[in-house]
């Protein structure tokens, strides 16, 4: 039997952001307890990227951007995306320290099925060995599921995922978390919910199945555990953060107005074969 004391459970969350810290205390179902990366000393905040922060951490950037009709491919990573990649990666290198079983990572924008405890914990108490290492919460779909199999005998609420994005909710075993952390994240950071899509199946780009050749089994809850709050309640700083490229923190860079601030920062990049290279059309 499963039970709540067996999910270490973490909230991605800037330190700036405490009115969002104390929507998710509210929200958090009861029987939860959370640590939230605010608390944390980290690299997490766009707006607090330089050069110094992620190249003397030992942290390099994926070369992101591409020639692509697919407007997501052919723009540069965004100082909030690398902050927010690192905040999950933090939170998967605290959970590989403790004994849970079961490790959960919320981002700080969601909402919460009111069976939420009921139905996880079912389900996980229904699955069999090494059948799901990877458990989206909550996610975006880009490509279909696989069709139900009586075969696979999952617990009910549970779909094999097709390509999906968000990182909104999901959960990992112990096995799933030596695969997040041997994937080396922190070498070639990319957003997050670009990355754990390749634990599971193809990405559509060359360059980045190149990068990430890890494979777990992944399951789905269907219909989702947590959703996105609505954009104009999200507020998001991952959206509204400005690229990354040539210029440092303090530089000539041009800062948006607000939240969101164009922070732009040298970092080294790494480079990967196959860059042009497209399999079929997954845009966000």
């Amino acid at each position: 039997m499963v039970n709540a004391s067996d999910l270490r459970v973490y909230v991605v969350n800037l330190r700036r952001r405490a009115d969002r810290r104390a929507r998710m205390t509210r929200v958090l179902p009861q029987a939860l307890s959370a640590t939230f990366t605010s608390d944390w000393e980290g690299p997490f905040d766009g707006r607090e990227l330089s050069i110094e922060t992620l190249s003397s951490a030992g942290y390099e950037l994926f070369s992101w951007q591409i020639a692509s009709d697919n407007p997501w491919y052919a723009r540069a990573l965004t100082s909030g995306e690398a902050g927010c990649a690192l905040s999950h990666l933090w939170c998967w290198r605290d959970a590989a320290g403790r004994s849970e079983p079961y490790t959960v990572v919320f981002e700080d924008d969601i909402e919460f099925a009111p069976d939420f405890i009921s139905r996880l914990l079912a389900a996980l108490g229904g699955l069999q060995d090494g059948q799901a290492d990877l458990i989206y919460l909550g996610r975006c779909r880009r490509a279909p599921d696989e069709p139900p199999s009586p075969d696979r005998n999952l617990p009910m609420g549970l779909v094999v995922p097709g390509f999906s994005y968000a990182a909104i909710g999901y959960l990992v075993t112990r096995a799933g978390l030596a695969a997040l952390l041997a994937a080396d994240l922190g070498r070639a950071l990319l957003p997050v919910d670009e990355f754990l899509p390749t634990l599971y199946t193809s990405h559509p780009r060359a360059d980045v199945r190149a990068r990430f050749r890890h494979r777990v089994p992944a399951l789905a809850f269907e219909p989702p555990l947590v959703w996105d709050v609505p954009d104009a309640e999200a507020d998001s700083d991952t959206r509204r953060s400005g690229a990354i490229s040539a210029v440092g923190r303090g530089g000539e860079a041009e800062r948006a107005d607000g939240d969101g601030a164009c922070v732009e920062v040298r970092v080294a990049v790494v480079r990967h074969p196959g860059a042009g290279d497209e399999q079929g059309a997954v845009g966000k």
